[in-house]
């Protein structure tokens, strides 16, 4: 039987935490009662929208796997690994998670278009080359959505190590394999929930990201345009109705990521 105190305790709980779910279903509520069901329909036989899901699911598929590979070194060495500067290190792996969106789009846009002063061949080759086709072009999108998607791929291998003790692949070691050899065969195996893990919350920021894609790659249609800047793509021409139905299929898409994790999830705390 619960005293009055306690009750009173749980009430707070439930007023305070739930209002704030309660704000995220009113949104979801007035979204989906905004958009009627034929302009749903029709919005998803438009070639543009379905040019820019076709990219979105291609970009971010891309920067998740770029973020995985940078993830699992760079998460076993802050885990794993003592050396000098390690703390700034692991300070510059969250620089892009706390710059405003913007910022992080504009630092692309200026490193690749800085001079190299002195080598003007050099200047113009890698200009006509590598610059021009990275600025504003696909692998911009791709860029931008790795440069802030791999933090998160580096914190959640990070933990991931930090999870799985070392003895294992320690024992491997006196059993005559070799460093390389102990982590292929008994750490990164015993990673692999982290992995889909990172994987999905590294393709679950790019679908969102928008400020660097928008300042480093532009929201050109059928060029460069993704979900995320379909969105001020159609507000921009004073479409409402088609900004809302794109976001509800971002939101569609977000369900399904956190689907997935709350299933990995689930199945590690079953094993």
């Amino acid at each position: 039987m619960l005293s009055a105190g306690d009750k009173a305790f749980r009430g707070s709980l439930i007023i305070l935490g739930g209002s704030y779910v309660l704000l995220v279903l009113a949104l979801l509520v007035a979204d989906i009662a905004y958009c009627s069901a034929e302009h749903l329909k029709g919005l998803f036989f438009k070639r543009e929208i379905q040019f820019a899901a076709w990219l979105t699911l291609k970009t971010c598929t891309l920067a998740a796997i770029l973020s995985i590979l940078v993830g699992i070194p760079l998460g076993y060495i802050l885990s794993r690994m003592r050396f000098p500067l390690r703390w700034l290190v692991d300070a510059l792996v969250d620089i892009p998670v706390v710059l405003p969106p913007l910022v992080v789009g504009l630092s692309l846009l200026i490193l690749f278009n800085q001079p190299i002063v002195g080598e003007t061949r050099l200047e113009q080759w890698l200009q006509d080359n590598f610059h021009a086709k990275v600025t504003y072009g696909e692998l911009g999108v791709i860029l931008a959505q790795f440069s802030v998607a791999a933090a998160f791929a580096v914190r959640t291998m990070r933990v991931t190590f930090d999870q799985i003790t070392p003895r294992a692949e320690q024992v491997a070691l006196t059993l005559g394999c070799s460093r390389l050899q102990a982590f292929y065969k008994v750490t990164l195996p015993e990673a692999w929930r982290g992995v889909v893990t990172a994987f999905t919350l590294a393709w679950a920021r790019s679908l969102g990201e928008f400020g660097p894609i928008m300042v480093f790659a532009g929201a050109t249609r059928m060029k460069t345009e993704v979900l995320s800047t379909t969105v001020f793509l159609e507000l921009s021409v004073g479409s409402l109705e088609s900004a809302v139905g794109v976001s509800l299929l971002m939101v569609a898409v977000a369900i399904i990521v956190l689907l997935i994790l709350r299933g990995i999830g689930m199945e590690g705390r079953a094993t």
